[in-house]
């Protein structure tokens, strides 16, 4: 049996991913993140489930790995890998941000910004007609400013305490993230029925 393969982000997208293929009476219980199992077979729905990386699910999905994936759009604008997407699953809703000092003064000059997502960054403050020096850091990427390191940050935001505990406070919204459904383009055309299907039923509960 062909099995339609599909990866799934690990970290805080997960539990949500599998609470909607739920909804839609697909019941994936075992699949777990901290388990050493690296994929799951479900010959029942005729799938497989791939546990990933949030950056890189769209790299298995463009490779066709996965024949389809669930990749936040933050992932998929800083990527661009070459993938169809497919549908806003409307999970792990949040936004990216620019975020500069609380004391710092509206028109105060941005020179060196910091952050996980160097090529979306570039792409904003270019459109915005100053570009800027870009610090990639992997991990908190809040210490910029707090350092010295940056006059201002790029980064995702939900509810804003992180930046709040840290002194800073948004200076703009980028766009809107959440997650998406994405396809690798020749299993959309050869399992098409399949993954249209499966969209329908989405779509139903969203």
């Amino acid at each position: 049996m062909d099995l339609l393969k599909i990866a799934l982000s690990k970290g805080r997208i997960l539990t949500e991913t599998l609470q909607l293929f739920e909804k839609i009476q697909m019941d994936f219980k075992g699949v777990n993140e901290d388990s050493r199992k690296l994929f799951y077979d479900f010959e029942e729905y005729g799938t497989r489930m791939i546990l990933a990386k949030p950056s890189d699910v769209p790299t298995y999905v463009e490779y066709g790995v996965a024949d389809i994936g669930v990749a936040g759009k933050d992932v998929l604008l800083e990527d661009k890998k070459d993938v169809f997407e497919l549908m806003d699953l409307k999970l792990a809703k949040c936004r990216m941000a620019v975020a500069v000092p609380e004391d710092q003064p509206p028109n105060a000059p941005i020179y060196r910004v910091a952050t996980k997502y160097p090529r979306l960054t570039e792409e904003h403050f270019i459109k915005r007609g100053f570009p800027v020096e870009i610090i990639k850091l992997h991990g908190s990427v809040e210490l910029g400013p707090i350092l010295g390191l940056s006059d201002a940050i790029v980064d995702i935001v939900s509810t804003g305490s992180t930046l709040k505990k840290n002194h800073l406070k948004i200076l703009e919204e980028i766009c809107p993230i959440s997650s998406r459904l994405i396809a690798n383009q020749v299993s959309f055309r050869l399992k098409s029925d399949v993954i249209m299907d499966l969209m329908e039923k989405l779509k139903r509960v969203l």
